[in-house]
């Protein structure tokens, strides 16, 4: 896949492609023409202004150019929805503008400032793949799209009600404006969505009716004589749809839910739902939040990628700039993160050839960029023994700190020292209650199973393949020379920039270790991999003696695929019975409604990648309990769906069928 950012031309202060040789706005006033065509022929005001107190609306856009459309749709929602509505905005672009160019682009409409400046401080480089942005304290969502427009849509999952059919001008951009667009935004739609163009060309109007959608004429705006609008009463049948990977029907009575585990993955998903209005519930077995595998006294914001853009990559891509824009809102910098960099070193001849395959993935140079063996000992502030990649918007995290911060919310009560060790599910009153020892804990109609490997211990969800690696990680005072260093250096393992006078490095690997005691032999595996990172550094460390080192053990948890498990759980003996012809032939076309555990979700096995897997996970199940937009493309939301090892099994036929 290649990637590249919009080419302006600045023309008496209006942006135009010089690409596409078109305007991105009516040089007359822009923002006129978008109320004109995409607000009123939407009937935004009044739709807005109908909502349920609790209700949601999704636009979909066919150009995202400078935003300008979405911010008078943001404004127009601000100014006539509920408090306690909710916008979702999903837009797809080709050529992201640079956040230079965006800036300047926005400053020409200065009463748009309020809603232009929170997008501005969220807007980075975007890589390729899908962008989930989280506005006005949840109550607005943008996911944009980075791809071409007739590639991303056939991936996206959304209801759509109103569609703003919007680019270059079907004469500067034939490419887009095909009957496969037109195809796709019939099957994206909601029973009686809408849409308005500002173009009245007659090849879109022919396609938009060929796809079902009434056609019709208005005037246009300023010196266009007309534009084209209207809806789709019906929306065409989407024709089969695997029914192992839909989504479960929401069945529950309120926005209530239980999340088990108050480490990232837990947090994370208790703040997307609390934003959102939902009575949320934590409970923690530890005394305190974030005392397992997300208790690090620093952990990385790493994004080990693979030259092909596998469903791990893009996954990390996505994760890592979501992490980034989240941190960035939630924690000054500082103390308890840097956005230092990470500097990937090739420690050896493999890992120097894979850094050379990651080029092929055109990844612009504030996102990741080679260097050399010199620049990198400068940059880093140590001398290194070799080059690599720096990933200057990385860095590092104290993730209890962001633990916490996610949970300090109005809707979120945290219950630490307690241990949920049954669930149960009332299907009169269709709510969970989970109990310790002494009793009931919470009652809620949605739990959510954060708790990493511990999530399989319950028995919906033991066909869970869930595995405990242990790591060690070891902190050691800071020398003179080690005090230098800038950014987090990364190999085998990884040493981060001295926080509080002290360097946290590892992590080791254990794979069939189940203590959590603190070993002196991982704190010499630790300090060997540091003498093979940069030998100067671990020399400067030398004058430590073992018993100064400090340290802690957790258990990471994963998967088989090592692509996290978010989503929600099915009932393993019923989906076997349902399913069990698969078996003999994988591309049967079943239609037995998939046998959910009513309102039970599992979010585990981020592994050792939690920072940046983790807090995107919180926007993935919101949207799957709220029917909202997902947050990434359809083949993503299946490979991290729980009950693919399940359905792997099945057609691999390692699973007994003939259970009762």
């Amino acid at each position: 896949m290649t990637h590249s950012h919009a080419q302006l031309v600045w023309q008496d202060g209006q942006p135009m492609s010089a690409v596409f040789g078109d305007v991105y706005f009516s040089r007359a006033s822009g923002l006129e023409e978008t109320r004109h065509v995409f607000l009123r022929h939407n009937r935004l005001e009044e739709r807005f202004a109908a909502l349920r107190p609790s209700g949601s609306f999704t636009i979909a856009e066919t150009g995202f150019g400078t935003g300008l459309n979405f911010l008078c749709a943001w404004q127009c929602f601000d100014a006539c929805a509920p408090a306690g509505a909710r916008l979702h905005f999903v837009s797809a672009e080709k050529f992201p503008l640079t956040p230079a160019d965006l800036a300047q682009a926005l400053a020409l409409w200065p009463e748009l400032s309020a809603f232009a400046t929170p997008l501005l401080a969220q807007y980075d480089v975007l890589t390729p793949g899908w962008h989930r942005f989280v506005l006005a304290g949840g109550r607005v969502t943008l996911t944009l799209m980075i791809g071409d427009v007739l590639d991303v849509l056939p991936q996206l999952d959304a209801r759509v009600d109103a569609w703003f059919l919007d680019g270059f001008a079907p004469s500067k951009n034939p490419d887009m404006w095909q009957q496969p667009l037109f195809q796709q935004m019939a099957r994206l739609s909601s029973p009686g969505a809408s849409f308005a163009t500002f173009t009245s060309a007659g090849a879109v109007r022919r396609g938009l009716a060929e796809a079902g959608f009434e056609v019709k004429k208005a005037p246009g705006h300023g010196h266009k004589r007309h534009i084209v609008h209207g809806g789709i009463a019906t929306p065409p049948d989407a024709g089969w749809q695997e029914p192992w990977f839909a989504r479960p029907e929401p069945r529950w009575r309120e926005r209530s839910v239980v999340v088990v585990g108050g480490g990232l993955a837990g947090a994370s998903t208790a703040n997307s739902l609390a934003q959102r209005g939902w009575q949320v519930t934590v409970i923690e077995r530890m005394p305190q939040l974030a005392s397992a595998a997300s208790g690090n006294p620093q952990g990385v914001l790493y994004t080990k990628l693979s030259p092909h853009l596998t469903p791990l990559t893009r996954l990390v891509l996505s994760g890592y700039a979501y992490s980034l824009r989240a941190l960035r809102g939630l924690l000054p910098e500082g103390a308890d993160w840097q956005a230092c960099g990470v500097l990937q070193l090739a420690h050896d001849a493999k890992e120097a050839e894979k850094q050379q395959g990651l080029a092929g993935l055109e990844l612009p140079e504030t996102v990741m960029r080679p260097l050399d063996q010199a620049a990198a000992s400068e940059l880093a502030g140590t001398p290194l023994p070799s080059g690599g990649l720096f990933f200057p918007q990385g860095g590092w995290v104290h993730p209890p700190a962001l633990v916490r911060k996610l949970v300090e919310h109005p809707n979120i009560v945290v219950k630490t020292g307690r241990t949920a060790l049954t669930l149960d599910y009332d299907p009169s009153q269709r709510s969970w209650t989970a109990s310790d020892e002494r009793g009931p804990l919470a009652v809620a109609s949605v739990v959510v199973l954060a708790g990493a490997a511990e999530t399989a211990q319950f028995d919906s969800t033991r066909h869970l393949p869930l595995k405990k690696i242990r790591g060690q990680v070891t902190s050691v005072a800071a020398s003179e020379a080690s005090s230098r260093l800038r950014t987090v250096l990364c190999g085998e393992g990884y040493i981060s920039p001295a926080r509080g006078g002290r360097h946290c490095l590892g992590a080791t690997f254990k794979f069939d270790a189940d203590d959590l005691a603190v070993h002196d032999d991982e704190h010499a595996e630790n300090l060997a991999m540091l003498a093979g990172l940069a030998p100067e550094l671990r020399a400067s460390l030398e004058k430590d003696a073992p018993e100064q080192l400090e340290g802690r053990a957790a258990f990471r948890c994963t998967s088989p695929d090592y692509l996290p498990l978010i989503g929600p759980v099915v009932a393993a003996r019923d989906f076997v019975r349902a399913y069990r012809e698969l078996a003999r032939d994988a591309t049967l076309e079943l239609a037995e409604t998939c046998p959910w555990a009513d309102g039970l979700y599992v979010n585990a096995a981020h592994g050792s990648r939690g920072l940046i897997t983790a807090p995107l996970s919180g926007e993935i199940l919101a949207s799957l309990l709220e029917g909202e937009p997902a947050p990434l493309p359809a083949d993503l939301m299946r490979a991290v769906h729980p009950s693919r090892f399940l359905l792997r099994d099945l057609i691999r036929r390692k699973l007994d069928l003939d259970a009762p």
